[in-house]
C-alpha cells in the first residue's frame, strides 16, 4: 500500500510512514516523524525528527527531547549505551515489554522511543554490529524513553536521545567492547 504521508498522523494506525509513503510492512521501517514536504506527495527530508522541550534533570542541560527516531534500515546507525536491567540497576523499573528485570548475563536491549515503536519490537531479536566487525543478536525488552525521565521509573536519568540502543553487559561483552567507554557507535537491524 502506498499513500502519500508526511507524518504518522497521515497514516492510519495500521500503517507506517516511510520515505513519504504509508507502508504496511513493519520490517521495512518504523514509526518515524519527518518534516513536511513542499506538497503532500513530495517526500519529506529523511531522518528529520523535530525536537520537543529539554532533556535535563539538572544543570548542565541535555539536548532536547525527541518524539521519533531515524528510519530503520539494514545498517541503522546508533549509539550503544550500557544499561543494567537487573533489579536495583540504573534502569529503574522492570523492563516495559515483560515487566521483568534481566540479569547482566542476558543479551537484552532497550530501543529509543521511535524504534521501540509502541512495543511492536518487544521480544524480537535485533542484530548489533560494532566498528570492530563483531556482531551479536539481542532481545528487545524495553524502551529507552526519549520523552520522559528524571523520575524513579526512569532511574532519575534524563530522557534518551533518539538513536540509542541501550545494551546489557552481555551485549557489550559479546561485541568485545570496553564497558568503561559507556557509549560507542554501532549499527543495528532486525535479526
Amino acid at each position: 500500500m502506498a499513500l502519500a504521508c508526511n507524518t504518522l498522523n497521515d497514516c492510519d494506525g495500521q500503517l507506517i510512514c516511510i520515505k513519504g509513503k504509508c507502508n504496511d510492512d513493519p520490517d521495512v521501517g518504523t514509526h518515524i516523524c519527518k518534516g513536511g514536504g513542499s506538497s503532500p506527495s513530495s517526500p519529506p527530508p529523511s531522518g528529520n525528527c523535530p525536537l520537543s522541550g529539554e532533556r535535563s534533570c539538572k544543570e548542565p542541560s541535555f539536548p532536547a527531547k525527541y518524539k521519533c527516531s531515524p528510519p530503520v534500515t539494514s545498517t541503522t546507525k546508533a549509539k550503544l549505551t550500557l544499561n543494567d536491567f537487573s533489579e536495583g540497576g540504573e534502569g529503574g523499573a522492570p523492563s516495559e515489554c515483560d515487566e521483568r528485570y534481566h540479569a547482566k548475563t542476558e543479551r537484552v536491549v532497550a530501543l529509543s522511543t521511535g524504534w521501540y515503536d509502541g512495543g511492536s519490537r518487544c521480544g524480537r531479536m535485533i542484530k548489533i554490529t560494532a566498528s570492530n566487525g563483531k556482531s551479536v543478536t539481542a532481545k528487545v525488552v524495553d524502551e529507552c524513553d526519549t520523552l520522559h525521565g528524571c523520575d524513579s521509573e526512569h532511574g532519575f536519568l534524563p530522557p534518551c536521545e533518539n538513536n540509542i540502543v541501550d545494551g546489557s553487559d552481555a551485549v557489550w561483552e559479546a561485541l568485545g567492547l570496553n564497558k568503561d567507554l559507556g557509549i560507542v557507535p554501532v549499527t543495528w537491524s532486525m535479526a
